[in-house]
């Protein structure tokens, strides 16, 4: 799975909160399960945490589940 790598506008937003990203610590977000798509970007973690939160994405995922 390859992906190119490209920076982003100077006047890029945050996905979550809509904040200039270069006015934070940047973070870029792709969905590599098919093709990788388009890189969503975040202004800073906390963001990227809550937009998590707020659509559920964790629900049912884990990278290996052993309960014994």
């Amino acid at each position: 799975m390859s992906t190119t790598v490209s920076t982003p506008d100077a006047d890029q937003t945050c996905a979550y909160c809509e904040s200039p990203i270069f006015d934070h610590d940047p973070i870029c977000v792709r969905d590599c399960t098919a093709d990788c798509g388009s890189p969503t970007y975040f202004c800073n973690y906390a963001c990227l945490s809550a937009h998590v939160d707020d659509n559920d994405l964790t629900t049912g995922d884990a990278c290996e589940w052993r309960p014994e």
